[in-house]
């Protein structure tokens, strides 16, 4: 699925949403190798809402993002499984993590007030 998008950030992007849900459902839901149906719905769900982002390559992490592009539910879902999976991930895909983690440091590009639509 992440092989969908065009850019190497949202592609990353996409792999690291894709292990933290697939490593929320293994621990809780003990779905291995595939992910339980609510799991597989909320990765769905979350890279459909990537492939929509409008700041694609200049996209910060959800955490730092100025819209709330997820549902209600489907927000709380994706929070309880990053916190659950982000530090688990350091030990077995540390790169990855480190570079959310720097990802985490951008800011999206805010148009100027009066200046015209590009």
């Amino acid at each position: 699925m992440p092989d969908t998008f065009s850019s190497r950030r949202m592609r990353r992007e996409a792999r690291t949403v894709e292990l933290m849900i697939s490593r929320y459902c293994w621990e809780h839901h003990g779905s291995l190798p595939e992910q339980c149906d609510s799991c597989r719905q909320l990765l769905a769900y979350a890279l459909q809402r990537l492939r929509h982002c409008p700041f694609q390559e200049q996209k910060p992490t959800c955490g730092k993002c100025p819209i709330h592009c997820y549902a209600p539910d489907r927000r709380e879902q994706i929070r309880a499984a990053m916190l659950h999976s982000g530090r688990r991930l350091l030990f077995s895909h540390p790169v990855l993590v480190l570079l959310h983690l720097v990802d985490g440091l951008r800011h999206p590009h805010r148009k100027k007030k009066g200046s015209a639509p590009a």
